[in-house]
């Protein structure tokens, strides 16, 4: 079986991030097929097009590192009824110049994160439109909106609810099949 390397992209960027600690339980829980590495987006300046005939090393390293990847993994929370800012930043910084998006064709799943009890559903809506036109096939089923969570990790930032590790693991095979689909 071959090994399928996956992009995480965290669109929160708060150190004690309920959206981190989520990506971490799910990578700790996939299928031993699956390998991932976590990508910075804080760092990336904010997309112009100004920038890019000569653009920053922080994109060109971005860019490249998306193009590595078998498929990419989104945990992000809701803000506004939307998905942050910088996590659109990043999806911008590698979706151009125009015509040189390197998205296109790369699986994805999305993983939405709040403290409130709808499990926003609104960053997740969102985000799966963009994916949708940057040519991003988008696992729709099972879908995962994670609400309460502040109840769901210790002191140690692990997950310690049942259910939600076992949902956690379903969707990680769920994923790890999807990726498979789309990878030659």
């Amino acid at each position: 079986m071959k090994q399928l390397k996956i992009a995480v992209i965290v669109g929160s960027l708060r150190k004690e991030s309920f959206n981190r600690k989520m990506a971490v339980a799910l990578t700790e829980n996939a299928p031993e097929q699956l390998s991932f590495e976590f990508l910075e987006i804080g760092n990336l300046d904010l997309y112009s097009e100004d920038l890019d005939a000569t653009p920053p090393q922080a994109w060109v390293e971005f860019r490249n590192k998306v193009k590595s990847f078998d498929g990419v993994l989104f945990v992000t929370p809701e803000y506004n009824r939307s998905f942050p800012g910088v996590l659109k930043n990043a999806i911008d910084v590698a979706s151009r110049p125009w015509g040189q998006s390197v998205w296109g064709g790369k699986p994805a799943a999305i993983v939405s994160v709040t403290i409130g009890g709808l499990g926003a559903f609104g960053a997740s809506n969102h985000l799966r439109q963009v994916l949708a036109f940057l040519g991003m096939p988008t696992m729709t089923q099972p879908e995962a909106y994670i609400g309460n969570a502040t109840s769901l990790f210790d002191d140690n930032g692990r997950l310690n609810n049942d259910s939600t590790l076992d949902f956690v693991k379903s969707y990680m095979k769920a994923f790890a099949q999807w990726v498979e689909t789309f990878v030659k």
